[in-house]
């Protein structure tokens, strides 16, 4: 088991917006590869697949941090901030609806004691 964090963070863009979206979060992608703990700071772009549903939200940051802490200083990056007033908080911003989650690979009480 590991500290790390993976976090989806997943976008629906307002009409017409999906590419201008996938376009800011891309640009997101080298500064945010240089912070501490970053190991994967990827944007995706939803696909029709006949193994997989459809959402509203169809571009996804698939991000694993090695630590919480390293993924909250992340979060508190001036670039990242601007996004999210810019284009989540915004009214004129390109993004409808934002979810994000965060996940561990730890199993519920992984290191209590066996008896």
């Amino acid at each position: 088991m590991t500290q790390r964090v993976y976090v989806l963070a997943q976008f629906q863009p307002k009409a017409g917006k999906e590419q201008a979206l996938f376009d800011t979060l891309k640009a997101l992608e080298p500064d945010s590869y240089r912070e501490q703990g970053c190991i994967q700071y990827t944007v995706t772009r939803q696909i029709a697949h006949e193994s997989a549903t459809s959402n509203k939200h169809t571009i996804v940051f698939n991000e694993i941090w090695a630590t919480a802490a390293d993924w909250a200083a992340h979060g508190r990056r001036q670039q990242i901030q601007q996004f999210f007033d810019n284009e989540v908080s915004n009214p004129n911003g390109l993004v409808a609806d934002v979810i994000v989650t965060a996940y561990s690979d730890e199993g519920v009480n992984y290191d209590a004691p066996v008896y």
